[in-house]
């Protein structure tokens, strides 16, 4: 079940490379492959890490700001979520539908962004 959301994944993630969703609100590029855990870190590089990961229904991810910058997570899926980090902190989302939810730091949206997979 995990191997075919992570093929999903990766498929979604190229697709996002190709350089199309630039009008729907997805990020034009969200590198490196999907990993299965509900924890992603901000290191001093400007950067989501995992950038995409996939997870279960009712999943909460948490993310944690390691940089000396503040970051925020903030969702492309119009439902205006935003997670605020600011150096140091800790912040987390629930997912409870199915779904790819592609994000942003809405500080930085140039050089950071990510996805996350929600299957089932």
């Amino acid at each position: 079940m995990i191997r075919r959301a992570l093929a999903a994944l990766a498929a979604a993630v190229l697709v996002g490379c190709s350089g199309g969703g630039a009008g729907d609100g997805a990020p034009s590029e969200v590198p490196g492959e999907p990993v299965p855990t509900t924890h992603v870190t901000l290191p001093k590089s400007y950067r989501f890490e995992p950038p995409a990961i996939v997870v279960e229904p009712g999943a909460t991810v948490t993310w944690t700001n390691e940089d000396d910058f503040p970051h925020t997570v903030h969702l492309l899926d119009g439902s205006d979520r935003t997670v605020r980090l600011p150096v140091g902190a800790s912040g987390s989302l629930t997912f409870d539908g199915s779904g790819t939810y592609y994000y942003e730091c809405s500080i930085h949206p140039q050089q950071m962004r990510g996805v996350v997979a929600v299957r089932g």
